[in-house]
């Protein structure tokens, strides 16, 4: 099967939210200089909480619209994760899965397992390696994504019209910008003092 184009508008993360939390979440950050100030925040962690505040709630707020749509069909948004990457790529071996939709190696094998059930995508042994396993959509799959995916995309654009094209490709490259950099340091890790008062 050729490859399709990877038009990936969908992830994994589970977390849920509404216009409302947004409202309130956008209410909680303007706060955000009060808070700094009370804590003796100096105006860069000051401005980065408050990044980080509203970054959360948005992508709550778009993916309870996301949620939403697939759930009409029966699917999580990290199922029909899966289905689309595989759609879009064909098969693919599945740790190759689990790094693009960001879960466990635990998680990906649930969550395959699931649509196994479901008869929406099977499991395919590898030639070159017995010890690897690919997961490629069924017929019935390919069938439901194709039918399902041109609404989702619409769902999912519907959530961002209040930013024009413009503004969201801009958006785009400077969380790309954002995200890269954050990948590449080292993450805080418990000092071993700390373990100790806490065991």
């Amino acid at each position: 099967m050729p490859e399709r184009r990877h038009l990936s508008i969908t992830h994994a993360s589970t977390s849920n939210g509404s216009g409302s939390e947004f409202a309130t979440a956008i209410a909680a950050s303007a706060d955000a200089n009060h808070a700094g100030r009370a804590l003796n925040l100096d105006p860069s962690s000051t401005s980065a909480l408050r990044l980080w505040v509203i970054l959360s709630r948005a992508h709550s707020a778009i993916e309870a619209h996301a949620s939403a749509d697939v759930a009409r069909h029966g699917l999580t948004l990290a199922e029909f994760a899966i289905l689309e990457a595989l759609y879009h790529r064909g098969p693919m071996l599945l740790g190759e899965v689990q790094r693009r939709i960001l879960v466990s190696s635990g998680g990906i094998t649930f969550l395959v397992d699931r649509l196994t059930a479901k008869g929406l995508v099977e499991r395919r042994s590898c030639p070159s390696d017995r010890r690897a396993r690919y997961a490629a959509l069924t017929a019935s799959g390919e069938t439901l994504v194709g039918e399902i995916f041109p609404a989702h995309a619409v769902a999912v654009t519907r959530a961002m019209t209040a930013l024009s094209v413009d503004e969201q490709q801009e958006v785009a490259n400077v969380l790309r910008t954002l995200g890269v950099k954050a990948a590449t340091m080292p993450l805080p890790v418990v000092s071993s003092a700390k373990g100790r008062r806490n065991a």
